[in-house]
């Protein structure tokens, strides 16, 4: 019989990441969080759209995050 081998779970996102990302949910409840380059956009509304842009500023910060799919 062969013995199946455990396959060691490694983080898909950084700890690093996962503030980013926290200071972006934080910014939106407080309602600082904007979009748009330069934060010339409009007021941020929605979750997914706060962690999209915590994603994309750990991103910028170098920490370990999954590439964008492509649209």
């Amino acid at each position: 019989m062969a013995t199946k081998k455990k396959s060691r779970s490694r983080r898909k996102y950084s700890k690093g990441a996962g503030k980013t990302v926290a200071s972006a949910m934080r910014r939106k409840k407080h309602g600082t969080l904007r979009s748009g380059r330069g934060g010339k956009g409009g007021k941020v509304k929605s979750r997914k759209q706060a962690i999209a842009i915590g994603l994309s500023e750990a991103r910028k910060k170098g920490a370990r995050v999954p590439k964008k799919k492509a649209a």
